[in-house]
């Protein structure tokens, strides 16, 4: 694999509470030198970041609905969803609310997920992040049918906030289960290539990788070019 093209399956991200411009801009200046394919912020800054990036082929505007813990209203994360796609977001990570999950109440959070797919139907890419660190395994295939159900581009493995590894052999589940329903991006803990590559070997087609470790991957298959 080339560099180039393990970065068009990379997202990175400045999202932590103390993220500011300035460190947003040191993201996307590394999102264009390498070509990451999407950059997330936090939702106050996606206008910006649409400013910074709209001239730049190949890499994306992102931000999450509901982040991190997903338990906001419906309502709220509608409003949320629709002032990003104003402020020219490409790319929307959902969190699915985790506690309604676990609680069992099934049409709640595939009728929310619903709703916010629905409008970015046309105008935005959509993952949905299922956080399997706070999941049984019988938990997480569950959430997996829910997403495909709902009409979501990706099902995503976690937002990076709870505490966990690169989860290689419950993302191998997931992505055996999903088959090509729908497609996987895999978050949280993945920090070296050869776990890169363990899932690229896998078929997972994205994966959000904090900046450090995203560059020296790609950096690492650059060097063998």
């Amino acid at each position: 694999m080339l560099g180039r093209e393990a970065a068009a399956m990379i997202d990175i991200s400045a999202v932590r509470t103390q993220h500011t411009l300035k460190d947003i801009e040191e993201v996307v200046a590394y999102a264009k030198k390498y070509k990451f394919i999407n950059v997330h912020a936090l939702p106050c800054w996606v206008s910006a970041l649409s400013e910074m990036l709209k001239d730049t082929e190949g890499v994306y505007t992102g931000a999450p609905v509901g982040f991190p813990g997903g338990a906001h209203k419906t309502e709220v994360k509608l409003l949320e969803a629709e002032e990003l796609l104003k402020d020219g977001v490409e790319e929307m990570d959902i969190v699915m609310n985790v506690g309604k999950f676990k609680n069992g109440e099934y049409d709640y959070v595939l009728n929310e997920l619903k709703q916010i797919i629905a409008l970015a139907q046309g105008k935005a890419l959509v993952k949905v992040i299922i956080e399997i660190n706070a999941l049984t395994d019988e938990e997480m295939i569950k959430a997996c049918d829910l997403v495909i159900e709902s009409g979501a581009d990706f099902v995503k493995t976690g937002t990076g906030w709870i505490p966990g590894n690169a989860n290689l052999e419950r993302i191998r589940r997931i992505k055996q289960h999903c088959g090509d329903r729908i497609k996987v991006k895999a978050a949280g803990g993945i920090r070296t290539l050869e776990e890169f590559m363990e899932l690229v070997d896998m078929g997972v087609e994205r994966m959000g990788i904090n900046v450090k470790s995203a560059i020296e991957i790609v950096t690492a298959l650059e060097a063998q070019e």
